[in-house]
């Protein structure tokens, strides 16, 4: 498995992860990418846009734009927050370690 896939691989389980610590379950773009830089992820705003879009490919989250800037929102969903958590597997997805 390459770099780059194992890197996508977390970050889609990070982006996930915050959201499932955010009120309502629901964030834009621009603070989950400010999320990953605090985790130390090295992602674009464009890359972390790109991974949303993937993540309501799979029924993980459901994305909205805004109309006014290139913000999307993104609310996690029931099968996203099992992800998260490690009660569900999405393949693409890393699996998470328990936390605590």
């Amino acid at each position: 498995m390459s770099y780059a896939t194992v890197f996508q691989q977390h970050l889609r389980l990070a982006i996930l992860r915050v959201l499932d610590e955010m009120p309502g379950c629901k964030a834009n773009s621009s603070i989950l990418h400010s999320a990953m830089e605090t985790l130390g992820f090295s992602a674009t705003r464009d890359t972390v846009r790109n991974e949303l879009a993937w993540l309501a490919e799979q029924n993980l989250v459901v994305c909205s734009d805004t109309s006014m800037t290139s913000l999307v929102i993104a609310t996690l969903t029931e099968r996203g927050g099992d992800v998260a958590a490690g009660r569900a597997v999405a393949p693409g997805v890393q699996r998470p370690t328990p936390r605590g």
